[in-house]
């Protein structure tokens, strides 16, 4: 059986090349969101948060050969525990990193951090429309209060997402909620409705909208300022999906 951690759009897609492949997929998610995964009866499911030893217990019972990792690239935590329970259950590892996204603006920020991306707009010092997601809305919530700067949040319409806004300070007026992809055209209203004159996001790729946002901050002069991805030196990761499943079965057949 293949443990497919998952969570994000690519999970039904390499559920469906695992599936061909012949292979059993338990597809383990954070949360019970849905997503759009094949039918088979050799397709389980699981969620809930696992920490590097929950992940090692799980391998060994469910009779795990290898771990497919397709989670979220700004999932560091989970990145680690996943590679460590792998290593400590002596299975293969592989990993899937959508492509990221070129600087295609010239008046485009790019910051390593989440830290260095609040200090960047409260320097600019304009209306900020925040697309980075609930788990680090405390720290510009933090520092955007500090400096006296406006700004709205989009999160998706989970009750723990807007927990965590409501938990940073943030009114409901500064919370927008709403489940991608988001159109250049929605960008472009929510920008101009709300007066917003700096976008930050995360180099999510394409598949997390970052194109419909990099034009739409063109299009009306908004600045942008975007979170590189973390590192996660010594692992290799998969640009293609076709190539990742390839290389399962060499090592499985080593």
């Amino acid at each position: 059986m293949i443990l497919l951690i998952g969570g994000t759009s690519e999970t039904g897609e390499c559920a469906e090349l695992l599936l061909e492949s012949g292979y059993e997929v338990l597809v383990s998610t954070a949360t019970d969101e849905k997503l759009d995964l094949p039918e088979s009866p050799r397709l389980h499911k699981r969620y809930g948060r696992l920490d590097t030893e929950q992940f090692a217990e799980l391998i060994s019972l469910r009779g795990i050969n290898a771990v497919v990792d397709v989670a979220h690239p700004f999932a560091a935590a989970l990145h680690t525990n996943a590679l460590e329970a792998a290593c400590k259950a002596d299975v293969p590892y592989l990993s899937y990193e959508r492509p990221g996204t070129g600087n295609g603006q010239a008046d485009c920020l790019r910051v390593p951090s989440h830290e260095e991306a609040a200090a960047a707009a409260v320097k600019i010092g304009l209306p900020v429309l925040l697309t980075t997601g609930a788990n680090s809305i405390s720290i510009y919530a933090a520092k955007f209060s500090d400096a006296g700067l406006s700004f709205i949040v989009r999160v998706l319409p989970r009750k723990e997402s807007v927990d965590a806004c409501l938990d940073a300070g943030l009114s409901e007026k500064q919370i927008i909620t709403g489940r991608g992809p988001f159109t250049v055209e929605d960008n472009i209203d929510l920008i101009r409705s709300r007066g917003i004159g700096v976008l930050v996001t995360k180099d999510s790729g394409e598949r997390g909208g970052v194109p419909q946002k990099m034009e739409a901050a063109r299009v009306t002069g908004c600045r942008m300022i975007i979170v590189e991805r973390p590192e996660n030196p010594g692992v290799a990761r998969y640009s293609d999906m076709c190539e990742m499943v390839t290389a399962l079965a060499l090592c499985l057949r080593s």
